[in-house]
């Protein structure tokens, strides 16, 4: 359990650091530390009431009860186990780690110390893919038998207000990779698909013109061992973004457009569209802080949080 006085430690404060921040404030957090290198002034989130501790010391004066780990990838695992060897339950940014290498000692700690460990796959909730995965469980629309999906953005669009080649995304060392970043559809499948995942093809595009050490491009074959197979298109060289979903089932397909925030379902009788009226990505991280919270008192979750990580970690890393 938590209180909403107890503190809350955010370990990075990029981007998705603020985003978390302000997320903490809508629900009702008031004690919120970040914890970072260096104490510089915040991008977005103005007189934010939040305090800054620079060194691990500071974070265990104030014991915080759970902590939201949004600094680089290739931090992401010593935070992670920095936090958990404390008894901090953690929510990690996806992905886990850029490496397998470590996450069976943070299943094994985390475990001693009944401590709760979710990855920030938010995609999860998004309504429309939470309708399919109860499709596939009851067959409402029989049996799903593949899956495809396509994401593909500008990187330097992403952060305008800074140079995408220093970003994590853009960068090798730091856990980089359109593979990992975009990680979030490989978990998608793997947890709609609802089996084993026995064999896997993948294939890397270094071709685009952006000034990365890293894939830009990444294709995926999947199968499952209930017969399900699937398509992933994962790249961060498209100008004109797309990101789409679709689903074929027994009886229906049906394909999502995020941008849109659209589903339309194809039967042999006619098709349905489904529209979210003012839809706010913000809302999918929002439910994701939710579920966390509500999960604290169920710490025996983390192992199979971990393994579902770290199977995608193996599917992406080029030295697992």
């Amino acid at each position: 359990m938590i209180r909403k006085t107890d503190y809350c430690l955010v370990i990075g404060a990029g981007s998705i650091g603020e985003r978390y921040i302000r997320n903490l404030w809508a629900l009702g957090f008031t004690n919120i530390v970040v914890l970072r290198t260096r104490n510089l002034p915040f991008r977005d989130i103005g007189k934010a009431h939040v305090s800054v501790v620079t060194s691990w010391q500071e974070v265990e004066a104030i014991h915080p009860v759970v902590a939201f780990i949004c600094n680089p990838t290739s931090m992401h695992l010593s935070s992670a186990m920095e936090c958990v060897d404390r008894g901090i339950h953690v929510l990690v940014e996806k992905p886990l780690s850029h490496t397998s290498a470590g996450l069976d000692e943070l299943a094994r700690v985390a475990f001693e110390k009944k401590v709760f460990v979710q990855i920030g796959y938010m995609m999860r909730y998004h309504p429309f893919m939470k309708k399919i995965k109860e499709w596939v469980a009851l067959e409402s629309l029989g049996k799903v038998l593949q899956i495809q999906s396509h994401w593909g953005e500008y990187l330097p669009d992403w952060h305008p207000w800074e140079d995408y080649r220093q970003s994590y995304a853009a960068r090798r060392e730091m856990g980089g990779g359109v593979a990992l970043t975009l990680s979030h559809d490989l978990d998608l499948a793997n947890w709609i698909a609802g089996s084993t995942l026995i064999d896997y093809k993948r294939l890397y595009n270094f071709r685009s013109g952006l000034e990365v050490n890293v894939e830009s491009g990444a294709d995926f074959l999947l199968q499952y061992e209930n017969g399900v197979t699937a398509n992933i298109h994962l790249n961060y060289f498209q100008k004109v973004k797309e990101r789409w979903y679709r689903y074929i089932f027994e009886r229906a397909v049906v394909k999502i457009d995020f941008f849109r925030s659209e589903m339309v379902i194809q039967e042999l009788a006619g098709e349905k569209l489904e529209q979210l009226e003012n839809f706010d990505r913000n809302e999918l991280f929002l439910e994701q802080i939710k579920h966390f919270i509500a999960a604290l008192d169920h710490p025996e979750k983390s192992a199979s949080n971990i393994a579902e990580s770290k199977q995608i970690i193996n599917l992406c890393a080029e030295n697992e």
